[in-house]
């Protein structure tokens, strides 16, 4: 299979971004109701991990965490900044299940909308998770109300626009996102939208597990 490419990010340092205000606290909640699968020593895997800071946040929930990302300058980062913390250049690959082991908890922040390949992407979401598992993916929410809102608004060219280097290449609806991932034998079990009132919500993290 091959790997699902993308165009990676250029990091000047370590700090998380605006959008972990409220995408951290829905992260946290989702993690929190799911605890009682992970055991007493959990392993958390995040697959696209940028400059690390998630990943260290996660590591603050009682988490080993494993990180990839395939911008050198993110890993750069990570590594300087977040120790006992294993990160590494690379990206949405099976491979990396058979480096990597099975983790309890599989995330990935704001990264399916820049994939070139999703279907790839989502297969090694599923090969790194354990049976008892969970996956969270968050993406930017679309749904009807915010698409009216953005058509009143006429912001269409400014909502998709395609004048940034490494910008959103694919744009995700709750239905489509869950036909992606039961592609892989993955169901949803839990949907938040953040970021703003619900309909109008700037992003939605939805939790997955293996189909029983």
């Amino acid at each position: 299979m091959a790997k699902a490419s993308i165009i990676a990010i250029d990091y000047q340092n370590a700090a998380a971004t605006t959008a972990h205000a409220y995408l951290l606290p829905a992260l946290d909640q989702q993690i929190a109701k799911h605890r009682a699968c992970f055991g007493q020593r959990p392993k958390a895997f995040d697959l696209g991990c940028g400059n690390g800071s998630v990943a260290a946040h996660v590591a603050g929930l009682g988490f080993k965490v494993v990180g990839v990302d395939p911008s050198a300058s993110g890993i750069e980062q990570a590594r300087a900044n977040f120790k006992g913390i294993e990160f590494s250049i690379g990206f949405a690959d099976i491979a990396l299940a058979k480096k990597h082991g099975k983790f309890d908890l599989v995330y990935s922040l704001e990264v399916i909308e820049h994939v070139y390949d999703p279907r790839s992407y989502a297969a090694t979401v599923a090969s790194l998770l354990k049976e008892d598992g969970v996956a969270i993916i968050s993406t930017p929410y679309h749904g009807y109300m915010k698409n009216l809102a953005i058509s009143l608004c006429d912001g269409w060219d400014k909502h998709f626009t395609v004048l940034w280097d490494g910008g959103h290449i694919k744009f995700w609806s709750f239905k489509t996102l869950c036909a992606l991932f039961a592609e892989q034998g993955l169901t949803p079990i839990e949907m938040a939208r953040v970021g703003r009132v619900s309909a109008l919500a700037k992003s939605m993290l939805v939790s997955f597990k293996k189909r029983s």
